[in-house]
């Protein structure tokens, strides 16, 4: 869909934080979505918080997982993602590099994640089970859905995706500070 994101991740007190904006286009209306992620220092999700609109519906969307990876949406027990352990923007690139980061594969290696998953635009949340295989330096078979859903991602040095085939590409990425 025709749209732009702008993200920064940055290193926080305990982990990290990624923010960031997209403004898109989804049914002929304009969305705006900011998010705002915050991760312990093994790049597990604590909270995701998005809000913003999708042409005229407000946007609001409140994830926090805990120690033993229970999850809250929008402050309600959420017990069908108990064991997620990302975040997945349905929406954006930028949280591939969560699983990424955290597994820190070798090449050849392969591991399976569940993640609790954003889905846009109706912006609910379920869990959806994926598979990361590195297959070199800069490149990762991201797979869901079974393996229905296949996509090779290039990835920059600090593991954000700078090009998910049919979907994204980055236009410009900042090296210092962790800005994409």
């Amino acid at each position: 869909m025709p749209g732009h994101e702008a993200a920064a991740l940055m290193p926080a007190v305990d982990g990290w934080r990624i923010s960031g904006s997209a403004v898109l286009t989804h049914d002929a209306q304009p969305c705006r979505l900011d998010y705002v992620i915050v991760c312990d220092r093994q790049w597990r999700t604590i909270r995701c918080d998005i809000e913003g609109f999708l042409g005229t519906r407000d946007a609001r969307v409140a994830l926090a997982r805990d120690a033993r990876s229970r999850w809250t949406v929008n402050h309600a027990a959420m017990p069908t993602l108990h064991g997620c352990v990302d975040v997945d923007l349905g929406f954006s690139p930028v949280t591939n590099l969560l699983p990424i980061r955290r597994l820190a594969l070798d090449e050849g290696g392969s591991a399976s994640v569940r993640a609790a998953w954003v889905r846009f635009p109706e912006l609910t949340v379920e869990v959806l089970e994926q598979v990361y295989t590195r297959r070199s330096a800069d490149r990762y078979l991201y797979e869901s859905g079974n393996g229905a859903f296949r996509r090779e991602l290039t990835i920059d040095e600090s593991g954000l995706v700078v090009e998910y085939p049919g979907l994204w590409i980055a236009e410009s990425v900042v090296r210092e500070g962790g800005s994409a």
